[in-house]
């Protein structure tokens, strides 16, 4: 019987472990696979490099709405910006790239959570990248709106707008602005753009940001 119980015990220990490590390393097997799948085929040579969350992670086919670009997609998860500034190390410095395209922030939004708060993250963010690559352009597209967070629109526009406002005072830094593109003239959502999950985009809202990001982006 005891050594049952210590049989129990161990085990229950070992899952809270796992438990714990998962809550301290969200999206960790994401950034595993992205370690696992550079080590057996070297990623290109300063790529312009998209980072951050599902709206990224889910464009599958980034590279052909940009024919004549170096990219490297490292959308992952549901990430909000805090867990790109977490894995910074994985998912930007190691790709050395020539520009930073960052889709984040949105994933964030909550009925506690301000654009501020928003702002604040993306802030700090985006100075972490220049402490460390001074010199490399940096470019942020606007949180999207959609059907399934139409409730947090206000804290999104205040989120995008403070955002905007940093980086006109910045060097190198550009904000291009999806938002406006995705909504209707009468200011309501378009809602043929989204999958069911009325979150994700399908290609027609990919097919609406290819021609507002391209312009800012560096060639080859």
């Amino acid at each position: 019987m005891m050594k049952k119980i210590r049989s129990f015990l161990l085990l229950t220990c070992l899952l809270l472990v796992v438990a714990a490590q998962s809550f301290a390393q969200p999206f960790i097997n994401e950034i595993q696979k992205f370690r696992k799948d550079d080590s057996l085929s070297a990623p290109p040579t300063s790529p312009i490099l998209f980072v951050g969350s599902s709206s990224f992670r889910m464009w599958k086919d980034v590279k052909d709405y940009f024919p004549g670009y170096t990219i490297i997609n490292r959308g992952f998860g549901g990430s909000g910006i805090p867990h790109v500034i977490q894995y910074a190390d994985d998912v930007i410095f190691k790709y050395n790239p020539r520009q930073i395209v960052i889709y984040c922030g949105e994933n964030d939004l909550g009925a506690d959570v301000k654009g501020e708060y928003i702002a604040n993250k993306f802030k700090e963010l985006f100075l972490l990248i220049r402490s460390k690559m001074p010199g490399v352009p940096i470019a942020y597209i606007s949180m999207k709106p959609s059907p399934r967070r139409e409730k947090f629109l206000d804290a999104m526009k205040d989120g995008n707008k403070r955002i905007r406002k940093f980086l006109k005072k910045q060097k190198k830094a550009t904000y291009i602005d999806v938002f406006s593109a995705m909504c209707n003239k009468d200011g309501s959502i378009k809602t043929d753009l989204f999958l069911e999950d009325n979150l994700h985009m399908n290609s027609k809202g990919y097919k609406i940001w290819q021609p507002l990001i391209q312009p800012h982006l560096i060639k080859d």
